[in-house]
């Protein structure tokens, strides 16, 4: 009780312990970023194995099982020589330093995307707690904050946004409107705000794909962004739909051309949108209410 009273009295302390609770989650984050493909494809697979077995005259037999695969089971290893990495070793951002970014057993470089995802999020949890303080507002924003950075990895790595990650956002979204919202900038919006927020937000990219489509015959973005718009919609409200569009759309373009410029990307290949719809969601949420008033005033 002391130490929860210690931290709703001093910001600093507050912050300081929201970024070092940042940088664990950062490492399980990675693990999600990595992991969480790889099992749905597994998932994929079995499916289409099944439905394929499903139309034979006689069941094929079952394949043996394999070895168990998700968030915790096997536990981390070295991806060249497959040592466990030692609970020591394992220390985020600290160890790969004092480990020069290489296995301890086989000097296999590790990538430095791992120490840059958990500094990323504990600079970003301690923001969040400096930004709002001890109570529910700070906890929620943590949730959405771990949820857009998990999102914009796998978006990267793969161009794919799972349901699994934005329908729960989304979801929650909603809950936390129904339980806690009093219609009131940032979060949580109340009700109305968080239904209209995602259901503009999905019919509209929705609109905006198959109009798209309809004149060049291709397909311009995923059914992922309009379900991660539709979770931002439900957090921030529909009156915020306007700017976060904006924004990402206006980074999105900017970062576009500048590499097809420099030649890093030919104009076939196609660019992730939900690191950018990510970005300017969480900066939406992160803005002073001065800010986002006018936007927000539409509402009101």
């Amino acid at each position: 009780m002391e130490l929860i009273a210690a931290l709703r009295a001093e910001p600093v302390l507050f912050t300081l312990v929201a970024a070092l609770f940042g940088l664990l989650v950062g490492s399980f984050l990675n693990v999600v970023i990595y992991r969480l493909p790889l099992m749905l494809e597994r998932q994929w697979r079995a499916e289409s194995a099944e439905l394929l077995a499903g139309g034979d005259a006689e069941p094929a037999p079952a394949a043996p099982p394999g070895p168990r695969f998700n968030l915790v089971t096997p536990a981390s290893a070295c991806p060249g020589c497959r040592a466990p990495i030692k609970p020591w070793h394992n220390i985020p951002v600290v160890s790969w330093l004092a480990l020069r970014g290489r296995c301890a057993a086989c000097g296999t470089p590790i990538s430095v995307r791992y120490p840059l995802v958990e500094l990323l999020t504990g600079l970003v949890f301690g923001a969040v707690a400096w930004r709002f303080g001890w109570g529910w507002e700070a906890l929620l924003a943590l949730l959405v904050s771990a949820y857009l950075i998990a999102m914009t990895g796998i978006d990267l790595d793969t161009t794919l946004l799972p349901d699994v990650l934005t329908l729960p956002l989304m979801w929650a979204g909603l809950l936390a409107a129904a339980w806690l919202g009093r219609g009131a900038a940032p979060i949580p919006v109340d009700l109305k705000s968080a239904v209209l927020g995602a259901a503009f937000g999905y019919l509209s990219l929705w609109s905006v794909y198959h109009l798209f489509r309809l004149v060049t015959g291709k397909e311009g973005m995923g059914y992922g962004d309009f379900k991660l718009y539709a979770a931002l919609g439900a957090w921030l409200g529909w009156q915020m739909l306007l700017p976060v569009i904006l924004f990402a759309a206006g980074t999105g373009a900017l970062v576009g051309v500048g590499l097809i410029v420099a030649r890093r990307l030919g104009r076939e290949v196609p660019i992730p949108f939900g690191p950018y719809l990510a970005t300017a969601g969480w900066l939406v949420m992160m803005w002073s209410p001065t800010l986002v008033a006018p936007w927000w005033s539409l509402g009101h």
